[in-house]
């Protein structure tokens, strides 16, 4: 088996840069008194400007900024009409005026400018327009900005069946979803605007997703309504992690759900992708050390499930855990799986589960099919490589990784000679 190391990298970069609310103290549960008291200040300053003044400002913001976004405009505008109701303003104003005043209650986040790591890879809604042997992709992407707060970016590409790699090129815009609450309280992020789907960002969007939406394992689900992706991440609050579920069938409106139930208190879980018998599957790694497969009919409450592997060999004794859902086989489940050894060392390994009764694993690796290598090991987090998910396609595994934290790399293997090395 000869893992095949692939030429392309992804690096963070700080000029990938988002509109956000600047968030006044007390939002978004209402503003004290200080804070309305400023909002105040800056509002009848506007007003008391001439329409030159006011035009000239806004010039100045919009020579700054338009061509860094998608619809700026459109952003300042949606920004004062929520200060506005905040407030309980309803005087008229210009168009320029409230695009001035929203203008100051925003600012620009970059959302890579510190790490960008832990992919996952599934096939892209998209599969038209490609050469015979082609897929089309869309990779997940952990992105790391000011404060360690972690979102989800996205990048496209294509495969040969001859393990070619073609990525797209990256469209120079970005463009965070924004929250809809939905029914029961879920929240939906919703995508505006017709670019790319590189151009995505999924911020936190809840009190328990304050400071981050980490690791998320999507996979393509086969459903009888038609084909949509689920994605299993966790929702980090600053002081607590949960569990949960992302839903999409176009990768512009994503429904967040948490899951319930004891197999959900910790991070990794990762969904099959088709109902075994009449359940749902999922892998878990509940207590943070063992490997374990979760049944239930209720695609969003997990209870503990059955252990079906522990550490096992000197590179993953420290614990095991999966790196994505499972990839469906003649063979088998395929599973990609990552292990901890001396040094908190990270290093990926692989296992086959019976295809009837997942419970049952036929076999493993002796050794990691990758460890952080001399030109890999250093990063913010040193000595881990890890991923959230690969794709199998003509016969090759395609691998993206993250490296030390830091950046992504790519690989690619023969999965007949990686189902021989299974031990």
């Amino acid at each position: 088996m000869t893992l095949q190391l692939l030429p392309q990298k992804l690096y963070p970069n700080a000029g990938r840069v988002v509109v956000r609310n600047f968030q006044l103290a007390s939002e978004p549960r209402g503003l004290n008194a200080t804070s309305q008291a400023r909002v105040r200040r800056i509002i009848g300053t506007v007003q008391a400007m001439d329409n030159r003044t006011v035009q000239a400002e806004l010039s100045l913001v919009l020579g700054d900024f338009e061509n860094r976004h998608r619809e700026v405009r459109r952003f300042f505008e949606e920004r004062y009409a929520g200060i506005a109701a905040d407030m309980g303003l309803d005087q008229p104003l210009r168009d320029a005026e409230r695009l001035l005043i929203g203008a100051y209650f925003c600012h620009e986040y970059s959302y890579q400018a510190a790490a960008l790591m832990n992919p996952s890879v599934v096939p892209h809604p998209d599969q038209s327009g490609l050469a015979p042997g082609e897929i089309r992709f869309l990779l997940s992407l952990r992105a790391v900005g000011e404060g360690h707060i972690s979102s989800i970016a996205f990048r496209e590409g294509i495969l040969s069946d001859l393990g070619d790699l073609r990525l797209a090129e990256e469209s120079p815009l970005a463009v965070a979803s924004r929250p809809e609450m939905g029914e029961e309280g879920h929240v939906w992020l919703v995508r505006q605007g017709e670019g790319p789907l590189d151009e995505t960002v999924l911020l936190p969007a809840t009190s328990a997703q304050r400071n981050g939406l980490e690791d998320l394992r999507l996979v393509r689900f086969d459903d009888p309504d038609g084909p949509l992706w689920y994605g299993t991440y966790t929702a980090f609050s600053g002081t607590s992690i949960a569990s949960e579920m992302l839903i999409t069938r176009d990768f512009r409106r994503f429904e967040l759900r948490p899951l319930s139930g004891p197999a959900a208190r910790n991070k990794g879980m990762a969904l099959f992708p088709r109902k075994i018998g009449d359940d749902y599957a999922m892998l878990g790694r509940q207590d943070n050390e063992n490997l374990f497969l979760i049944r239930s009919t209720d695609l969003f409450h997990w209870e503990e499930g059955e252990l079906i592997a522990g550490p096992l060999h000197p590179w993953e004794l420290l614990q095991i855990g999966n790196c994505g859902s499972p990839i469906e086989l003649d063979q088998g489940w395929l599973v990609l799986t990552h292990g901890v050894g001396p040094m908190r060392k990270y290093a990926i390994g692989a296992m086959l589960l019976d295809k009837d009764n997942p419970s049952r694993v036929l076999g493993r690796s002796r050794v990691p099919l990758l460890s952080p290598s001399d030109a890999e090991r250093e990063g913010y987090v040193p000595n881990v490589v890890y991923t959230c998910g690969a794709l199998a396609h003509a016969g090759k595994l395609f691998v993206p990784y993250g490296i030390a934290d830091s950046a992504v790399g790519f690989a690619s293997v023969e999965i007949e000679g990686l189902l021989a090395s299974l031990g």
